[in-house]
């Protein structure tokens, strides 16, 4: 199957009340396990490098986009590329102007750490650039938690204030304070089900979860029935990668060769990506608008 868009994506599963998966991406290994658990359960999924991770390849924005952007297109599944929570203002820039090349049709251009004036500003001028290259853009309103700097998971987004900075940034997509964080470890978050609604209800662009490692999964479908339409995942993955590796070397301490605690840590993240998969097939058995087939026929390509 040919690479995916991020607009596509979203807009044919937001057209059946769902919500599309978004994975974080680290290494290539999370790449490949990522891509595997999307194909097992015959589903869409965005595969997102953030800023942090093109600092931990040292800087480099190409290799790691690139080889994300090889592993979608040669998916049987429906797989598009996303740069997640890009602060710096020259890396943005660069990631933006690079983004047709490399196969990425989505960023999220994050000035959420900003003033609100200048939040705005700084957003809507970055909007501009990328939708000039044809990207779907993502931004924030108000830093959601777990961030350095960010304010507590009890903060909200007001929806007057959402609706008016969409108009005022044409973003089209927004990420929400509705009670998750980032880098949660336990699914113990307690989300705001009454205020997506609202939001929902109020803001013409798709809401974006972000910090859904914290979620649980009845938690996560009511979140989507209530109006969630792009669920961000990250430590989840870590979490899974981490603690196959950790198991496969307890039981044989003297293995050296990383090929074989890898393919462990990797089965993890596939494992959990299919099980995160089909709690979302749950939520739009409760929204069934529309058939699994319809949202994977059509999809627009890059």
């Amino acid at each position: 199957m040919t690479l995916a868009t991020t607009r596509d994506l979203i807009d044919n599963f937001g057209a059946g009340n769902r919500a599309v998966l978004a994975f974080n991406v680290i290494t290539l290994e999370h790449a490949e396990a990522i891509a595997i658990g999307v194909e097992r359960a015959n589903t869409g999924a965005i595969l997102q490098v953030s800023e942090n991770a093109i600092r931990f390849h040292n800087g480099r924005i190409s290799p790691i986009i690139a080889a994300c952007a090889k592993i979608a297109a040669e998916s049987s599944a429906p797989i598009s590329i996303h740069l997640d929570h890009f602060q710096d203002l020259a890396l943005t820039e660069h990631a933006i102007d690079l983004a047709n090349d490399l196969g990425v049709s989505s960023i999220m251009v994050d000035a959420a750490h900003l003033p609100h004036d200048r939040n705005v500003r700084q957003t809507r001028e970055l909007a501009r650039r990328a939708h000039a290259r044809g990207l779907w853009v993502e931004a924030e309103l108000g830093e959601i938690g777990g961030k350095d700097g960010a304010h507590s998971p009890l903060a909200r987004t007001q929806p007057d204030e959402a609706r008016d900075f969409v108009a005022q940034t044409t973003v089209d997509g927004l990420a929400v304070a509705v009670g998750s964080s980032h880098a949660m470890t336990s699914q113990v978050a307690e989300l705001d089900l009454t205020l997506i609604a609202q939001l929902a209800g109020i803001v013409p662009v798709p809401l974006v979860l972000h910090g859904s490692s914290g979620v649980g999964d009845t938690t996560l479908v009511a979140a989507i029935a209530a109006g969630m339409r792009k669920i961000n995942v990250g430590t989840a993955l870590n979490i899974a990668f981490t603690g196959g590796v950790r198991r496969f070397l307890a039981t044989n301490p003297d293995v050296t060769d990383p090929r074989t605690y890898i393919r462990d840590g990797c089965e993890s993240i596939s494992r959990t990506v299919t099980h995160l998969c089909t709690v979302l097939d749950v939520a739009a058995a409760h929204n069934p608008n529309t058939s699994d087939s319809a949202l994977l026929t059509g999809l627009g390509t890059h």
